[in-house]
């Protein structure tokens, strides 16, 4: 059913496209309708970061940047759902044109740049919530926020959706708003994460709970760089890590049509440079921080090998776009009976 609705949807603007389907899962879910595009996704509960998952496959941000669809998303079978990124204020994004595909190769290339309604819309459609699974908000930086500054962005978002997340995720790595990569390396890492430790301690005490804090990296450092960014990871007792996120390098998608365009890459050129970076991520954190693995999980294998390289989890974009709920299902049956093998094993 959804390679005949591709058709149709590819055959629009993909940002025109993309809104269209966010309306159309967020009326299918308020209709009761979502059980007929929902696949059978196997019982495979996971622990991450202290919560527990019905299925180790989520949805990463980005799609639903507003809280827009949250509950209809999570009806067709994802094990927990990440909305936004959002920032403090709106913002209009980059402009238009800003969302490409490339379907010869499976891909997107985007450079939306955190277009969104700020926090105060996703909160109250966030405060709408059926959605019983769990919950992640990702908050970032208004495109106007000097880098030095940053961190009261992502504090204020923090303190804003504290009371309504499962867990919050810091974007600290999407290439669409200027000077925001900087904030992964050296002093800058270092001040941003010490400042969101000091929001999560003194929320969780204001609030008698405590939710755990992601930050997501992208996948354009070499090994060093990522062993830098697990100890600060590790000092600062970050309770989990996101990777990875779309890539600044589109050498192999250069001689498509669009593959020139600015934004970052996400599908399936970016499943192995992703996994290579969870595989470098994993022995360097030694196991005392989980790993959600994304990028280019288009089927059962791929989200399999994300797991074998060390993630705990795994989030799909693109792949979803391209295949619909099937993916969510192929995904999480290869990974539970990843599951299945190692229990048999041991």
């Amino acid at each position: 059913m959804y390679q005949h609705l591709r058709k149709a949807l590819f055959a629009l603007d993909p940002e025109r496209s993309h809104h269209l389907s966010i309306d159309a899962i967020g009326a299918a879910e308020r209709l009761g309708l979502t059980s007929l595009f929902a696949s059978q996704i196997p019982d495979d509960p996971v622990e991450l970061m202290g919560l527990t998952l019905p299925n180790p496959v989520g949805l990463a941000a980005g799609l639903d940047k507003n809280a827009q669809a949250f509950n209809g998303l999570g009806a067709l079978g994802f094990g927990f759902v990440e909305v936004g990124t959002v920032t403090p204020r709106p913002q209009p994004g980059n402009p238009l044109p800003r969302l490409f595909r490339l379907p010869e190769a499976e891909a997107i290339i985007n450079r939306m740049g955190f277009n969104n309604e700020g926090v105060d819309y996703l909160l109250e459609r966030v405060k709408r919530r059926r959605y019983s699974g769990v919950l992640g908000i990702n908050v970032g930086k208004n495109f106007d926020t000097p880098v030095e500054s940053a961190a009261d962005d992502y504090c204020l978002c923090m303190e804003k959706v504290y009371a309504h997340a499962d867990y919050i995720t810091a974007n600290v790595s999407s290439p669409n708003t200027k000077g925001l990569r900087d904030l992964q390396f050296g002093d800058s890492l270092n001040r941003l994460l010490e400042a969101l430790k000091q929001k999560q301690k003194s929320l969780a005490e204001e609030h008698d709970r405590y939710v755990p804090l992601a930050v997501k990296i992208a996948p354009d450092m070499d090994e060093e760089a990522i062993g830098h960014v697990a100890r600060m990871l590790r000092d600062h007792e970050i309770d989990g890590v996101i990777a990875t996120n779309t890539t600044i390098d589109k050498s192999s998608v250069e001689n498509l049509d669009h593959g020139g365009e600015e934004g970052g890459l996400s599908g399936r050129p970016l499943a192995e440079r992703s996994t290579q970076v969870i595989r470098q991520l994993s022995d360097a954190l030694n196991g005392e921080i989980p790993i959600i693995g994304v990028g280019g999980i288009f089927d059962g294998e791929s989200a399999a090998e994300k797991i074998r390289a060390g993630a705990t989890a795994v989030q799909i974009y693109t792949g979803f776009i391209y295949r619909g709920p099937e993916v969510i299902r192929e995904a999480a049956a290869a990974i539970a009976e990843l599951h299945k093998g190692r229990v048999v094993s041991e």
